[in-house]
């Protein structure tokens, strides 16, 4: 299976065990992961992730300031990107308080390199699609190519901004993605006060792709978070 595309996403490992750090970096960069960006607490961890936006966090349980389940809280206020941890503590109950918090997996030290990525892989498969130049929506489709939705009846051309806004919902097709996230891949890395563009693009949006913009079942708005896109099965 070619995993050209999941070897394109960032990776962050918060580990204090240099050793440990160093064998799964090399892990990792065989296998051709590009991105890896790596933290030895819980302090530069949430640093790490804030400046290098990963697309995965691979979180040790104990950490020498801190703990993995923290750091998660932590990550999770402004991202909802996929988390597994990583712990030589393989109790039930950190394993269920883990996945409690919503993290997407969870690895007991020792492990073997195999297992280890073919772990990584399962979540990265889960959480991202590689882009398609068609979304089929419930009432449309959308030809990312061509910046046009068609809706059975007609072809509606699509403005940059609301190329680039759907683009940004397609590429995390089922997730919440923050108004935050969205502001930003719009607008740049300083979104603050956009929120009332972003919404008018939103309904503008809904006008083009759904059947009935005031009842919306694929551009779905989750009240204080974001919206979230559903694809047609």
């Amino acid at each position: 299976m070619d995993n050209t595309f999941l070897h394109s996403k960032k990776l962050l490992l918060v580990d204090d065990e240099p050793e440990l750090l160093k064998m799964i970096t090399a892990i990792l960069t065989d296998e051709g992961f590009q991105y890896l960006v790596t933290a030895p607490n819980m302090k530069e961890g949430i640093a790490a992730a804030k400046a290098e936006k990963p697309d995965l966090a691979i979180l040790d349980v104990m950490l020498p300031d801190g703990d993995g389940f923290s750091l998660m809280r932590q990550i999770r206020t402004w991202t909802d990107i996929p988390i597994i941890f990583l712990t030589a503590r393989d109790e039930a109950a950190d394993k269920l308080a883990g996945l409690g918090l919503g993290a997407d997996d969870y690895i007991a030290k020792p492990f073997l390199p195999q297992e280890f990525l073919l772990r990584i892989y399962a979540v990265l498969r889960r959480c991202y699609k590689e882009d398609e130049p068609i979304l089929k929506l419930h009432s449309c489709t959308v030809d990312f190519s061509r910046a046009e939705v068609d809706n059975g009846s007609e072809v509606l051309p699509l403005t940059a901004m609301e190329h680039k806004l759907l683009e940004t919902l397609a590429k995390n097709e089922g997730r919440i993605v923050t108004v935050d996230t969205l502001c930003e891949a719009l607008w740049g890395d300083n979104p603050f006060g956009y929120e009332n563009s972003l919404n008018a693009h939103v309904r503008r949006i809904r006008g083009k792709i759904e059947a009935d913009p005031s009842k919306p079942v694929s551009l779905l708005t989750v009240k204080g978070l974001g919206y979230k896109l559903l694809a047609r099965k």
